[in-house]
């Protein structure tokens, strides 16, 4: 006879080590780029009804962004089949230029990928961008995929910690991490709702890889960039209105809500005690914090929430600065800066998505 489950007491998960290390972080952006005050300039010229709003550009913590079209293709209606077009060959270019660049830092060919990991909100393919990519480069036939497709701007922290559970299953096996988003393909100059025009203050494009490594055989971790703790998310429930994409005729319809920092201030913080506790943790054990930037006022309140104190979110600012919201790809962006400036140490990578939701990997530098 079965024993009885109670279903108001689930079972929790057991935390156990993980064997998977950081081998490689690479980051690209497109060739086209805008300041934020000269973009603020041509915005208006299609919302004027919002001018009393025209602050917002200027205090999103933004200076600069990168976009995949010339500036005329974002100043027509465009149907799903020429966003989509846009979408695959601009994705399929920058995951090419990631993949060799991550591959090369690593040390790695391209038959020694086991597994590909894509995730991206942005845009369609079928066959997915990982099978396009496996087509366009040297992967060998048996290389394992997974495409990933709704996490939103979380998909760079959640799709991270999906390839890290694959990774954990392939001793000395190597897989590879590829995040991508185009937000400025999805801009449907025919909206005049205030969410697409704050929208426009915020979003830019940018891909990330990681090629994570299971270091179960003796060597494989040696030169490692860190090491892979721990993973978790959070979902507050009835909150499936704060962001998204509603399905319009033309493209996708940005959802975005003003009351997510106020969600942020008001819940964040038990979010990451939760996760943190679960792995025997507390904030006591972290030495940073890499949270992706939604805006600055995302920041700001989150940076209350963990009483951190003033320059504590440079690598989130100054990638929010230089780069925008690039959506999932931001958060592997904030952690390639935390590298390069030399951080060390257990750092709580994060991000936040449609749900909603938040998402943790930690990483020890």
């Amino acid at each position: 006879m079965l024993d009885k489950v109670d279903l108001a007491k689930p079972d929790r998960r057991k935390v156990v080590p993980f064997n998977v290390a950081i081998g490689a972080v690479a980051t690209a952006v497109p060739a086209f780029s805008i300041g934020q005050q000269e973009l603020k300039r041509r915005i208006l010229e299609y919302y004027p009804q919002f001018a009393q709003l025209e602050s917002i550009y200027g205090n999103t913590g933004i200076d600069r962004r990168y976009y995949c079209e010339s500036q005329d293709w974002y100043i027509l209606p465009r149907s799903w089949e020429e966003r989509t077009a846009a979408f695959q060959h601009h994705a399929l270019e920058l995951l090419e230029r990631v993949t060799l660049a991550a591959l090369s830092e690593a040390g790695l060919a391209l038959e020694q990928i086991d597994a590909v990991v894509v995730n991206t909100i942005t845009g369609l393919a079928i066959p997915s961008l990982d099978a396009m990519l496996m087509n366009r480069l040297g992967f060998a036939a048996g290389t394992e995929r997974l495409p990933i497709f709704g996490f939103g701007c979380g998909g760079g922290v959640a799709g991270l910690a999906r390839a890290a559970r694959i990774a954990q299953t392939m001793p000395g096996g190597n897989v590879l991490f590829l995040t991508i988003d185009l937000c400025t393909l999805c801009m449907r100059i025919n909206d005049p709702s205030a969410a697409a025009f704050v929208a426009g203050a915020l979003f830019g494009d940018g891909a990330a890889a990681v090629v994570l490594r299971n270091t179960l055989e003796p060597g494989t971790g040696d030169a490692s960039l860190g090491q892979v703790v721990a993973m978790g998310e959070h979902l507050w429930p009835g909150t499936e209105y704060i962001m998204g994409w509603d399905i319009k005729n033309d493209g996708f319809g940005v959802v975005l809500s003003a009351e997510l920092p106020n969600l942020i201030q008001a819940r964040f913080g038990e979010a990451v005690d939760g996760f943190l506790q679960r792995n025997g943790l507390t904030r006591a054990d972290v030495a940073g914090y890499l949270l992706h930037p939604g805006g600055a006022r995302v920041l700001d309140a989150a940076e209350r929430v963990l009483g951190l104190l003033p320059g504590a979110l440079e690598p989130s600012r100054e990638t929010l600065r230089n780069y925008g919201n690039m959506s999932s790809a931001t958060a592997l962006f904030i952690l390639k800066y935390a590298l390069d400036t030399g951080r060390r140490g257990r750092h709580l990578l994060a991000a936040f998505g449609p749900g909603f939701s938040a998402y943790f990997v930690l990483l020890d530098l």
